[in-house]
């Protein structure tokens, strides 16, 4: 069952407005509240990107990033990345 994108670009917006309402309110470092938000979004973007792929064959240019990618980063593994680095 595939989710229509508007429906899905509706549920992405209403997240951002919530993400904007507890940064706002923020009450110090690592708020629970502005955690949970910024998850929210995280995962309507997610949604929205899928639906908007299954329904038009479209993405994008918006990518979430998360830990693990900030970790890839910093390994040098492809050899690309070797002859820039050996220059």
């Amino acid at each position: 069952m595939s989710i229509d994108p508007r429906v899905a670009l509706q549920s992405l917006t209403s997240a951002l407005e919530e993400h904007l309402v507890a940064a706002s309110a923020r009450r110090g470092e690592g708020d629970p509240a502005v955690e949970a938000a910024f998850f929210a979004v995280a995962d309507a973007f997610e949604v929205y990107e899928d639906s908007l792929y299954e329904s038009y064959s479209e993405v994008t240019p918006l990518q979430i990033f998360d830990d693990e990618d900030d970790e890839d980063d910093n390994d040098v593994d492809d050899d690309e990345d070797l002859e820039i680095l050996e220059d």
